[in-house]
């Protein structure tokens, strides 16, 4: 009997490489499973499925699991407002994992001896898929042919054709990774350090040139609501807000990183949505919120992106954090007004019940309500106290 082993398949070059070679060079008996986090259409999961069988596979499955992508992480990104290095939503690092987990969950349930995955030698995703299989599924071998082999994009394509599949690869300047939470594009410019990717090379053109502004709904850190549109679950306000500004370019932008490897690292991305999001709830967060909250959220959320990133999600801290991280969105509750603009948004104010910036207390730079001159130059001196005696015995 052929030894059992789930692919984490998604139509692409390298695991329609790995389907062939499994199959009929290793003669495996391949079960593939394709992961779906939002990032398909319905048409899309069926052609995936479809191109399986034609490859070879045994068996093919499709795991639906966007909305606990969504309930388990993308909605603590939100709440840790989580750009790395200031910059990346973390599009493909955090729906990676996720797809990892659920690939290792499967071969554990049909009984599968071996996972395999479709990941090269020189990037991230090897590292994540690895530890969640190692993890979840310790006793399964795990079996990577595209980096076992040190395949170039060109000999895999020579393979497949000689194999009898001859599909148009060649078409695809650039590697597109569509996900709810971002879509990344790699492609020659981004192996560069000073090039910058041409517009073509973006999935979503621009086709809207006229302002529009829109109001974000926000209820305990989530997003609910846009204009009048309310929203049981924040995935579908998600995927309309996607709709909205991905047509004026929002978004966009490329990311260097460090992988977990140690080298660096450049990635395009459009997310409009989650960028809007995240400033969206950060500017929120800064009228509701005391400057001790938004400090240690701020290093937490980034202690947090780093670890989801490099593949540690799994660590029980994480838990400790999101904890954390939920307990403060208690009063992040509002509405947020944004202006969409071709290429970029502008966040122009808030409405909250929760907000601190009120006028019963003062008005910044003009007038104090709240508290005498007295007060203050009692308060300025106790607090300059121990510099000044500092300056003092130094001096």
């Amino acid at each position: 009997m052929s030894q059992k082993v789930v692919l984490a398949f998604s139509g692409g070059l390298d695991t329609s490489f790995c389907v062939k070679y499994l199959t009929e060079d290793r003669g495996l008996e391949v079960h593939s499973v394709l992961v779906d986090t939002g990032g398909f259409s319905e048409a899309e999961l069926k052609a995936i499925e479809e191109r399986a069988y034609s490859l070879g596979v045994k068996s093919h499955a499709t795991v639906s699991k966007t909305d606990e992508y969504y309930q388990h992480c993308l909605k603590f990104l939100v709440f840790g407002n989580v750009l790395k290095n200031n910059t990346y939503p973390l599009s493909v690092s955090a729906e990676r994992f996720f797809q990892a987990i659920a690939a290792g969950e499967y071969a554990r349930e049909i009984g599968a001896s071996a996972i395999a995955h479709g990941s090269t030698g020189a990037g991230n995703d090897q590292v994540r898929f690895d530890m969640a299989f190692r993890i979840l599924a310790p006793e399964a071998e795990i079996i990577t042919p595209i980096r076992d082999l040190r395949l170039s994009r060109e000999a895999e394509i020579e393979y497949l054709k000689s194999k009898g599949v001859d599909q148009e690869w060649h078409k695809a300047a650039y590697s597109i990774n569509k996900g709810l939470w971002g879509t990344s594009v790699g492609g020659k410019e981004t192996l560069t350090s000073d090039q910058y990717l041409p517009e073509s090379a973006w999935p979503t053109q621009v086709t809207e040139t006229t302002p529009k502004t829109i109001t974000l709904h926000f209820e305990h850190g989530e997003l609910k609501g846009i204009d009048d549109e309310q929203f049981g679950n924040p995935v579908g306000a998600i995927q309309k807000l996607t709709a909205l500004a991905g047509p004026y370019g929002i978004g966009r932008d490329i990311h260097v990183g460090d992988t977990i490897i140690g080298i660096k690292g450049r990635v395009g991305f459009e997310a409009p949505a989650p960028l809007i999001i995240i400033k969206a709830h950060h500017t929120l967060e800064k009228h509701v919120l005391t400057k001790h909250q938004l400090t240690w959220k701020e290093q937490l959320g980034n202690f947090y992106g780093t670890m989801l990133h490099e593949g540690q999600f799994l660590d029980p801290v994480m838990r400790n954090i999101e904890t954390f991280l939920a307990d403060t969105q208690a009063h992040v509750t509002g509405k947020v007004h944004v202006q969409l603009d071709p290429y970029r948004f502008t966040v122009l104010g808030i409405e909250s019940p929760f907000d601190l910036m009120s006028s019963k207390f003062g008005s910044y730079g003009e007038m104090n309500n709240a508290w005498t001159g007295e007060d203050v130059r009692g308060f300025s001196k106790v607090a300059s106290n121990q510099v000044m005696i500092y300056e003092r015995i130094k001096g």
